[in-house]
């Protein structure tokens, strides 16, 4: 049976401002890695904690069919959010303990529709603490966001 690991991360260049999120997918049969992908992509006016949560979505629906899956994040919001807090949200409507709309609601749904297809374990790593596939999953975030400011620099001076 394969298993998956997802490193995910998200970028911003202000917040809000351009964003940019990146995803390292391993796929594991037992001890043994047999596919790696990268997956990746950019919004032009964004927050971090939009794009943390968009390369937790883009890894989960990018999954065929139900798998085992291990989320790796270094957002303490993705991995509280949808382990915990999550569950007050739709007891309460989508509001918060103080009854404000939570924030970022239409991903936190997508989010939460996309991991019942699989078997998820979310786990928290230190971010910017020399893990290779989680800089590497930065790193695919931030290329995206370069990638966006030079397309938007090359529109203003053609």
């Amino acid at each position: 049976m394969v298993e998956i690991t997802a490193y995910t991360d998200g970028a911003c260049s202000g917040n809000p401002g351009p964003g940019g999120w990146g995803v390292v997918m391993e796929a594991w049969r037992g001890e043994d890695l047999v596919k790696t992908r990268e997956l990746s992509g950019a919004e032009a006016d964004t927050t971090n904690n939009r794009m943390e949560l968009m390369a937790a979505i883009m890894a989960l629906e990018t999954l065929e069919r139900g798998v085992a899956v291990t989320v790796v994040t270094d957002s303490s919001y993705l991995k509280d959010g949808i382990t915990g807090w999550i569950h007050g949200w739709k007891r309460n409507g989508w509001r918060t303990a103080a009854k404000k709309p939570v924030k970022n609601a239409d991903l936190w749904q997508r989010l939460d529709a996309a991991q019942t297809r699989h078997r998820v374990r979310w786990e928290w790593i230190k971010g910017h603490a020399g893990h290779e596939q989680n800089e590497r999953a930065d790193a695919l975030a931030r290329a995206e966001i370069a990638a966006l400011k030079k397309a938007r620099k090359e529109a203003s001076a053609g």
